[in-house]
């Protein structure tokens, strides 16, 4: 992987623990919670988008209006799963698993599917990125065991979401040609708007979530973009099976996390699943 498309990863993996950390102390809410995050983000990328659409060389296409519906639904379903996993479910459990299903599965789909070739550093690099996952999620943790398998079920189907919209996001802004910030800020406005029914029937407990959570959502909103446009532009000049492995920095960020800040236990292992996802991404460097 070259150093601009690696430095791009490895920046919104910070970013992108950060906005987990932040979406982690948000204990109600569900999809209205997800609905005004995602609000947040269309508000902040719509002037974005209508400049981005003005200078674009290439004339807007219908085929962009689909992808960005696509990647929409794929997100809410994103959102509204990764958060309920965060509250039935320690960080230190969902998150790694979340983040390591993903790049597993995104990985066999590129080789399978896409017909990549990761060359065997890639490879090996994103094996040690999945060891260390496991070696992150297995055991500990402050939760029941009825809490820890609810974590464990609910990090795994995040991970399968990560995974299909990793792959769509990739043949959108390659095979399909959409520019990064038109594609994600054309997805924030459809998640936004699909979500919007939702939010008024539960429009009494948004605005409890405003009232009492409207830091996170705006940490949420504003930082989960950021990362997102990140690893976007990151796909336009690596393969995603190189891409995908080398964002799970993250884990390593938001393990130390959960130990510093919100007193999750177990910080050895955790710490120590952190060096070998460390090395894969070392490995991924290289490739």
């Amino acid at each position: 992987m070259n150093t601009t498309a690696l430095s791009l990863v490895l920046v919104a993996a910070f970013v992108h623990a950060a906005w987990n950390l932040a979406a982690k102390r948000v204990t109600f809410g569900g999809p209205r919670f997800v609905w005004l995050y995602y609000t947040v983000s269309a508000v902040a990328m719509a002037p974005a988008v209508a400049v981005a659409l003005v200078v674009e060389p290439e004339r807007p296409q219908w085929s962009w209006l689909i992808a960005a519906a696509v990647t929409a639904v794929m997100h809410i379903a994103y959102g509204i799963v990764l958060q309920r996993g965060y509250v039935v479910g320690d960080l230190s459990i969902v998150y790694p698993l979340a983040r390591g299903t993903g790049p597993l599965l995104s990985v066999l789909a590129a080789v399978l599917v896409l017909h990549e070739h990761p060359g065997v550093w890639g490879l090996i690099g994103a094996f040690l990125v999945i060891a260390g996952v496991l070696v992150i999620s297995i055991g500990g943790g402050t939760a029941d065991r009825a809490a820890r398998r609810a974590g464990v079920f609910y990090g795994v189907l995040t991970g399968a979401v990560i995974a299909a919209y990793t792959l769509w996001d990739a043949r959108s802004v390659t095979t399909l040609g959409v520019p990064p910030l038109v594609y994600f800020g054309g997805g924030a406005i459809g998640q936004s708007l699909l979500l919007a029914p939702t939010a008024y029937r539960g429009r009494a407990e948004v605005g409890r979530l405003w009232r009492e959570h409207r830091k996170e959502v705006l940490i949420v909103g504003l930082l989960s973009p950021a990362a997102y446009l990140l690893v976007l532009y990151a796909l336009r000049i690596a393969p995603v099976s190189l891409v995908a492995p080398a964002r799970e920095l993250s884990i390593v960020v938001g393990g130390v996390a959960a130990w510093l800040v919100l007193g999750e236990r177990n910080a050895a292992r955790r710490l120590a699943g952190s060096l070998v996802v460390l090395a894969g991404i070392a490995a991924i460097a290289v490739a």
